[in-house]
């Protein structure tokens, strides 16, 4: 199963192909991702919509935008990276947001992530800690319509508890850990996706929900993802940590990418 699921994330010959010389038109950005993400499982029509609308070339360097079409994760600067569109999208259909669902994402980056969730409700809120990337994603964003997502340079790490509770949160850079503070503003059934695992080892991505206060984990797929910057959430050395603090995991998620 797992086999399945990495060659489904990394593999998909047919998409991966170059989008053709010079940079690829809008429609043929959004036919290519939509059609990976089916490949890979997701069937939320409400992402797939999303996924099809924003336009991922306005998220990458100039450099980058022959390769907008392409299933795979790409250079923003600064030494990161915007995720993969087939993942983006099934993190997001994992989230089951609603149109008036407050969401917390973590790592605006580009501000890619950011777009697809403003599709899909009016209260989007997202945390970089670099401020050039956050500088350049707020501009981005409110020159393509989604201004009225609130991008703060900060510590994603501890939340934004001044907006908390979040009926979702999304983290789009791997912690070595659970972080207790996003635990703690996650709304009762609330949902949130986060990968988890040291950088250059195996990491996971989690889903956790919160029933009656207590989080429940389910371990969707393995996943590779920069690293949470955060000084007290690097720990010196050893494996992939299991989650901690109020999270049980109770096995892995058959649904996702295959």
């Amino acid at each position: 199963m797992q086999a399945g699921l990495i060659a489904g994330l990394l593999a998909l010959p047919g998409l991966l192909a170059c989008c053709g010389r010079g940079s690829p038109g809008r429609r043929e950005v959004s036919d290519r991702l939509v059609a990976a993400a089916r490949a890979n499982g997701v069937r939320n029509e409400r992402v797939l919509g999303a996924l099809a609308k924003v336009p991922r070339e306005e998220f990458v360097p100039h450099d980058q935008r022959k390769h907008a079409c392409e299933d795979r994760s790409l250079p923003i600067g600064r030494g990161q990276r915007i995720t993969q569109p087939s993942l983006v999208a099934l993190m997001t259909e994992l989230l089951r947001i609603g149109g008036e669902d407050k969401v917390l994402e973590i790592g605006t980056g580009s501000g890619y992530q950011a777009a697809i969730l403003a599709e899909l409700t009016r209260n989007v809120y997202s945390i970089e800690i670099i401020p050039e990337l956050a500088t350049g994603a707020r501009d981005r964003l409110k020159r393509l319509g989604y201004g009225a997502v609130q991008v703060r340079t900060g510590d994603g790490y501890r939340g934004w508890p001044e907006h908390a509770p979040f009926d979702a949160i999304i983290v789009t850079c791997a912690p070595d850990h659970m972080p207790r503070p996003l635990m703690e503003q996650l709304k009762e059934s609330g949902r949130m996706v986060i990968p988890v695992g040291p950088e250059g080892g195996p990491q996971t991505l989690y889903l956790l929900e919160k029933r009656k206060g207590k989080l429940v984990a389910t371990a969707v797929i393995p996943v590779k993802f920069v690293p949470l910057v955060h000084a007290a959430a690097r720990r010196s050395a050893g494996g992939a940590r299991k989650p901690r603090g109020r999270a049980t995991v109770v096995g892995r998620r058959s649904q996702g990418l295959r």
